[in-house]
């Protein structure tokens, strides 16, 4: 049965057809003979009762410069659908939140993906704060006194924002480094959120994995190695990608998290694993799908879209 999908995402006009999860996604539900719709997170709308967007159906080819094809723009009640994809980007901020709160009037009449009630729930760096012994030791703070005193007992720490993503204001402060103070007085001066520290984990050299969890169950990994004199290993910074096996202690962290997952309606799930220790549970929008297929000659999407097919059917 063909299903009526939209997908609520950043401008489809720049994204890498070769990397990016969303194209991919869209790609495979398209070749299964779902109907396709796409809308920018500006375009969604609340109105006397029902939950909008305008936005244009859409056809999507993996070539280059000439990816998708837009029909007129129109105006659709997302009720009337059968799937809706949560994808745009963080950060996490009050706009991001808005979204899940109106996605959350349709669902799960609707299916939306991941369920936006948890998707709101559970961001990428707290949701593995109910797991403490899969992590390094993990801070989190506004206040200066209690995170030099996290510095001064660990030596050598990871700060970053507490709902950023791809990398971006990631700092490695080592024994030797004075930087927290100015650090703390930027962060300060652009929001009022906590920080994050962690532990740093020398691990990080030989690549940060990426696990990628389908309704709870891993099916795959890929390893991301930081380009020479980096810390961060995100793609979106120079990360180079690299063939790796689950390890029995992958599975073990993914049999830990997986049920809370699947109870929760997280369909498509990446975790992030250095050496042996969890660091994060990216539900809003994970990557590394494209990466993992070439890598593994497997359909990885179709195992998404059978998961979301045997909801709807």
């Amino acid at each position: 049965m063909a299903l009526k999908v939209a997908f609520q995402m950043d401008p489809i006009e720049s994204v890498n057809i070769d990397a990016d999860s969303t194209f991919r996604i869209a790609e495979e539900a398209q070749a299964r003979g779902h109907e396709l719709f796409y809308y920018t997170p500006d375009q969604l709308i609340y109105r006397e009762g029902r939950v909008l967007a305008r936005g244009w159906p859409i056809t999507v080819q993996r070539v280059q410069g000439d990816h998708f094809t837009k029909g007129e723009m129109v105006e659709v009640d997302l009720g009337s659908f059968d799937v809706v994809w949560l994808r745009q980007d963080p950060p996490f901020d009050m706009g991001y939140i808005t979204t899940t709160h109106l996605l959350d009037m349709i669902h799960p009449k609707t299916l939306v993906v991941n369920d936006p009630f948890w998707v709101r729930n559970y961001p990428e760096k707290l949701l593995v704060l109910q797991f403490p012994d899969l992590t390094p030791p993990t801070m989190i703070a506004r206040s200066f006194e209690a995170l030099k005193d996290f510095k001064e007992e660990h030596g050598d720490m990871i700060l970053k924002p507490l709902y950023g993503n791809g990398g971006a204001g990631v700092f490695r402060l080592d024994p030797n480094d004075r930087n927290l103070a100015s650090l703390h007085e930027l962060f300060a001066g652009i929001n009022r959120e906590p920080l994050i520290a962690q532990k740093f984990l020398p691990a990080v050299s030989k690549g940060d994995k990426r696990v990628i969890l389908v309704d709870g169950e891993p099916v795959g990994a890929i390893n991301r190695v930081p380009a020479e004199g980096e810390t961060r290993s995100n793609m979106h910074v120079g990360g180079r990608p690299e063939k790796v096996e689950l390890t029995d202690r992958d599975r073990e962290i993914c049999a830990r998290i997986g049920p809370l997952l699947r109870e929760k309606g997280q369909v498509f799930v990446g975790i992030d694993v250095i050496g042996d220790w969890l660091t994060e549970i990216n539900v809003t929008s994970p990557t590394g799908i494209q990466e993992l297929e070439r890598f593994d000659g497997v359909n990885i999407t179709a195992k998404i879209w059978e998961a979301i097919e045997a909801r709807r059917m």
